[in-house]
């Protein structure tokens, strides 16, 4: 059977930025992806990156764009519900792959995810967008990732390292600066979910977001798969984006479609 959004998804995606999908991939599907995070945590690309603190008793464990190397990831990507499901969420009539990004906890890691949004660190420009976060093990509410309610609707800001808080991207003043979510929880509507295997939450790549670490006997396994759709645009930068796409500018100028062999189209029907 092919999963059915439920009422109201697009309209709650639209206002908030995020909504919850229950069991959108099978459990074949799970198993599925679980055998290609193994897979890609045993045969890390160049682009991988650890960003807990060498002290951390845990491990945070970053790698992207590793999904046209393993089939496990491929499958997921281009032949379970996400796609047309994307189309959906996005108003779209196209979907394009645009990235996968493996992010892993390793029980005890203390170093959360601090507050931000994605697009700032990309090379896309548009607004037709989702990321599914997808974990492969049980996430309780206090390590799930938690979002700002509306904060997708236009407002970019600061990109910064997650680490040292370092502005590598866009130079400092051209964005706004990140609001003090954490020391004003009464100034911003915050959503979060418990979820399961199966589970994915969807979100716009301008939704604030962030999560803290995980406990002592909590591994926290996460897929995203991110999708671009009508509107997307390339935005060539003077700067390395993240993830980088090396010779991308040479291929597609500023404001082209992303027609390259990176971002293919997938079917939604």
């Amino acid at each position: 059977m092919r999963y059915t959004l439920p009422p109201d998804t697009v309209h709650h995606y639209a206002r908030y930025g995020a909504v919850v999908l229950r069991g959108v991939l099978t459990p074949a599907e799970v198993a599925q992806l679980e055998r290609g995070i193994e897979h890609n945590l045993a045969h890390l690309s160049p682009l991988a990156l650890v960003a807990s603190q060498p002290d951390d008793p845990g491990r945070f464990v970053e790698d992207f764009c590793t999904w046209q190397h393993n089939p496990d990831y491929t499958a997921v990507m281009q032949h379970s519900a996400l796609p047309l499901v994307a189309a959906q969420l996005m108003q779209s009539d196209t979907v394009r792959i645009y990235h996968d990004h493996l992010l892993v906890k390793e029980p005890g890691t203390r170093q959360p995810t601090p507050w931000h949004q994605d697009q700032p660190y990309y090379n896309v420009a548009g607004r037709q967008n989702v990321s599914f976060w997808i974990p492969v093990d049980p996430v309780p509410l206090e390590s799930t990732l938690r979002f700002v309610a509306g904060s997708h609707a236009g407002t970019w800001y600061m990109p910064r390292t997650f680490r040292d808080q370092q502005a590598k991207w866009f130079p400092v003043g051209t964005l706004a600066e990140l609001p003090a979510i954490d020391a004003h929880p009464e100034k911003f509507e915050q959503l979060a979910w418990a979820l399961q295997p199966g589970d994915a939450v969807a979100f716009h790549m301008l939704a604030l977001h962030a999560s803290s670490g995980v406990g002592p006997g909590t591994r926290r396994r996460v897929f995203s798969a991110r999708y671009l759709g009508d509107d997307a645009r390339h935005a060539v930068r003077s700067w390395r984006t993240s993830p980088p796409f090396a010779g991308l500018a040479d291929r597609l100028p500023d404001g082209a479609v992303m027609d390259d062999a990176l971002f293919p189209l997938v079917a939604i029907k």
